[in-house]
């Protein structure tokens, strides 16, 4: 491979991930310049934001491998009444999708987990009657450790698999109407915006408005990179998939019937 080609590789990578590596940029320089901490201890932020992104996302991304059996099981037990479209699939980053849309999924579910039980970030945990804070705790703590990894794998299971079978272009239809949905529309859409709305309402419900917005904004800027980079690396796991997804889906006796109505 010449260095030209590898060259425009890691650019169209660069390019996929600006959003990500712009936010956590700014993240981590609104750590160390509101920070009251001796240089030491801002390199040590700046340490601590980026091994929670990085941490974080990890936990986001490994359960991306147990989406193909799920992905399968369902269609198995659905298949009288799925259809795949005859659209043509594209597996390239769409901006409004994967850089604002999905992300704001995962963002609107972790904000009901921050103000009801104040542990869906990494490492990133605060008082028991406040949200968090930008730094994790000095101490490491095993038991909300686990608490966050397992609702980070729970966040990431659903979202993952919604995604492929939207990806995909399957739809649930109805027998009676012959209406065609998308796969969990309201777990992955109403959803997000229920929970967002009810975070956002906890929190201006329990603190002054210009503190309760300060801390959403911390919220949506620790959150952001890490669910960005699982929607741009979910598009990446389903494309060198795609072979495999579509054989779990394929027209068989009793299987998903495809056809050449447009997606809803």
């Amino acid at each position: 491979m010449t260095q030209t080609k590898v060259f425009q590789r890691a650019w169209k990578w660069f390019w996929k991930f600006v959003p990500v590596f712009a936010v956590l940029l700014f993240t981590v320089l609104f750590s160390v310049l509101f920070s009251d901490a001796s240089s030491t201890g801002k390199w040590e932020s700046v340490y601590k934001t980026s091994f929670r992104f990085f941490r974080f996302t990890l936990f986001l991304c490994l359960p991306l491998y147990l989406v193909l059996p799920l992905y399968s099981r369902i269609v198995a037990k659905l298949r009288g009444s799925l259809v795949q479209t005859g659209k043509e699939r594209e597996f390239r980053i769409l901006p409004w999708k994967h850089w604002v849309f999905r992300p704001f999924q995962g963002i609107g579910i972790g904000l009901l987990f921050e103000t009801r039980l104040l542990a869906v970030l990494q490492l990133v945990t605060g008082e028991p009657t406040r949200p968090f804070h930008f730094l994790p705790p000095e101490q490491f703590q095993p038991g909300r450790f686990l608490v966050i990894t397992g609702i980070s794998v729970l966040i990431s299971l659903l979202f993952s698999t919604l995604w492929a079978f939207d990806d995909m272009g399957i739809r649930h239809v109805n027998e009676k109407n012959q209406e065609m949905k998308m796969m969990g529309k309201y777990a992955g859409t109403l959803m997000p915006i229920i929970f967002g709305f009810y975070g956002i309402y906890s929190l201006v419900a329990s603190f002054q408005t210009v503190e309760a917005f300060g801390y959403l904004f911390k919220i949506i800027i620790v959150l952001y990179p890490p669910f960005a980079a699982l929607a741009i690396f979910h598009n990446r796991f389903l494309r060198n998939r795609m072979d495999r997804f579509s054989q779990a889906a394929s027209l068989e006796v009793g299987g998903v019937w495809r056809s050449s109505i447009p997606s809803a």
